[in-house]
């Protein structure tokens, strides 16, 4: 008997192992099916999905969901090999949840590669700072950017880029302290669904079109174009644009001023890769949208992502965004000039007033101010994408500047339509943004009304009086008043330790160069201050360097150099505190100090 159970209790053991193999090799391959599944999803750009099935693979449990198709319109350069191991899986998930816009999630996972895998994934800090920077957490983004500029040693886009995150930085803290901003009241105007809605477009109609990746039962997230009543803020008969059904992506249209043709966007994503071009449309008797067809080659480029279309006021001119040779770097805006049957028969790059080496996205031309409108990653200005203008016409554009605090935002702010008139283009603005939203873009309201200016009433209260005998008045020299300004150089930038004025900092200097060439009474006295980092020596040299800096670019634009001087002051005279009474760090108060102040001299007329 003792043996038959001995026998029993071996062969319960044996089983028993046998399951716990079995279950441990089950659990072990549904983890290898959600690496493999995320890894699938990440190379084509479906960072939704990716995430879920990374966070299934890290967590080793959970129910498996179904694919979702790519939130955004921009094409992304993020496709990547195949997470072999779990480090690999933490990035790519904060990966994925950056390219979603979900920076509270993204941020806690790059912390964790930054202080555990530095070494190994040399953009984490760089991505790390962008996360905290969108989030609010500034003085944290600035210390993770000086780690990656530190330690990165590559001299491409991303070096160049963190050091313009930095000045970004500087920017940001300057516009929040805006006096104007009370007079700007920004609502969010989207649906509500999940998904985003994006580029915003009046039609002749008064109708409104816009892009939603809303989703469709059995179809999950693709982009299509809407249309909708806009009113008081509000969106209302909100319907899928009459357009005739595909399977690709469609968004970011364009109507024609008669309201005849629209044009589009349609694209797909393969194995990571986009694939945009740009469609027109006849509207049909009806009143629903022709088939679209694909621009000619003098637009859509073979080999190159074409898209954002805005058809120019006249019809004869359409603005457009290309990754094609020939720019100047990343996505560029380019203009076609179109013939009579509305066909593209060249194609210009506007410039480097209005693009850079990094990208341009959804050009507007508001007609009522003669003001292009775009979004731009490669200037300095509060993160992401910020919006900027540019006054003139095709062929002559002005230097873009930026709308500043808070039309833009410290996430991405683009898609520009204004309702406005000529003399006040933010009177009432559609735009899109993620500044409020967890994830992805969303339609947003901005209205700053113009200010009514007040007459006081005329009245005739003139007291009658007895003329008196009127005694001469000897006449006496008058001698001229000197009149002296001392003003900070705003938006003037240099790189980090060095006296090299960036080209962010080139419009304000310009303007100054103006200035004092329309006063030539005048003269101006530079100066350089520094924060107390650093020795005293080496404060003294680079204030001085830095300003001697700026007098030779104003001579360089036409100031005769016999009315200008430089001097450094160092940290010698700082105008706030570099550290707190407690001890601690001050770095709004380092900020302040390192300034470049203009002292104008001269005299009254």
């Amino acid at each position: 008997m003792k043996l038959i159970a001995y026998k029993k209790r071996l062969i319960t053991i044996a089983v028993a192992g046998g399951l716990m193999l079995l279950v441990s090799s089950v659990q072990a391959q549904l983890s290898h099916d959600y690496l493999r599944a995320a890894d699938n999803y990440f190379r084509k750009a479906d960072y939704s999905s990716a995430s879920v099935y990374y966070e299934k693979f890290l967590q080793g449990n959970g129910k498996a969901q179904t694919g979702q198709d790519p939130y955004a319109l921009q094409a992304t350069k993020k496709a990547g090999a195949a997470a072999g191991n779990k480090q690999q899986a933490v990035y790519q998930l904060a990966e994925s949840y950056r390219l979603l816009t979900n920076y509270e999630k993204a941020a806690p996972l790059y912390q964790q590669i930054t202080e555990g895998q530095a070494t190994q994934y040399p953009l984490a800090a760089y991505h790390y700072a962008t996360v905290l920077r969108a989030l609010g957490k500034y003085e944290e983004a600035e210390k993770a950017l000086n780690q990656f500029v530190s330690t990165y040693r590559e001299k491409d886009n991303y070096s160049a880029t963190a050091q313009r995150e930095l000045l970004n930085l500087r920017f940001i803290q300057q516009q929040l302290q805006k006096s104007d901003a009370a007079q700007y009241t920004i609502t969010r105007i989207s649906e509500g669904k999940e998904g985003a809605s994006y580029a915003p477009v009046v039609t002749p109609d008064n109708t409104l079109l816009f892009t939603a990746t809303w989703a469709e039962s059995g179809k999950g997230h693709t982009n299509h174009i809407f249309s909708a009543s806009y009113a008081n803020g509000a969106l209302s008969n909100v319907d899928k644009a009459a357009l005739p059904a595909t399977e690709l992506h469609e968004g970011t249209a364009s109507v024609s001023a008669d309201g005849t043709t629209l044009y589009l966007t349609r694209w797909q994503v393969k194995n990571g890769k986009k694939a945009a071009a740009i469609y027109s449309s006849k509207k049909a008797t009806d009143g629903k949208w022709q088939a679209p067809v694909a621009l000619g080659a003098v637009v859509n480029t073979p080999g190159a992502n074409t898209q954002q279309p805005f058809i120019m006021p006249g019809g004869k001119q359409l603005l457009f965004v290309s990754d094609k040779q020939g720019g100047l770097g990343g996505y560029d805006i380019w203009v076609a000039e179109l013939n009579a049957a509305g066909e593209p028969v060249s194609a210009a790059n506007l410039g480097a007033t209005v693009n850079t080496p990094f990208n341009e996205q959804a050009p507007y031309f508001h007609a009522p101010s003669s003001t292009l409108v775009f979004a731009s990653d490669g200037r300095v200005g509060m993160g992401g994408y910020d919006l900027f203008y540019s006054k003139g016409t095709p062929g002559s554009w002005a230097e873009a500047e930026n709308f500043g605090y808070p039309v833009n935002s410290v996430k991405d702010d683009m898609y520009f339509t204004s309702l406005g008139k000529s003399d006040n283009i933010l009177e009432q603005v559609v735009f899109s943004s993620d500044r409020s939203a967890v994830c992805c873009l969303e339609l947003m309201q901005l209205q700053k009304p113009t200010p009514v200016a007040v007459i006081p009433p005329v009245v005739d209260s003139t007291p009658v009086v007895k003329a008196e005998p009127v005694k001469p008045v000897e006449k006496e020299p008058v001698t001229a008043a000197p009149v002296e300004e001392v003003v900070v150089l705003e938006n003037v930038f240099y790189e980090i330790n060095k006296a090299t004025i960036t080209p962010p900092s080139y419009p304000s200097l310009d303007k100054i160069a103006a200035r004092l060439k329309s006063e030539p009474e005048t003269t101006a006295e530079i100066s350089g201050h520094t924060d107390d980092t650093g020795s005293e020596e080496w404060n003294q040299q680079l204030s001085e360097q830095r300003a001697a800096k700026v007098v030779a670019y104003l001579v360089s634009k036409g100031v005769p150099k016999e009315r200008l001087t430089s001097k450094g002051f160092g940290a010698s005279k700082p105008v706030a505190a570099n550290k707190n009474e407690d001890g601690t760090d001050n770095p709004e108060g380092r900020r302040k100090n390192r300034r470049t102040e203009m002292r104008i001299m001269g005299v009254k007329p």
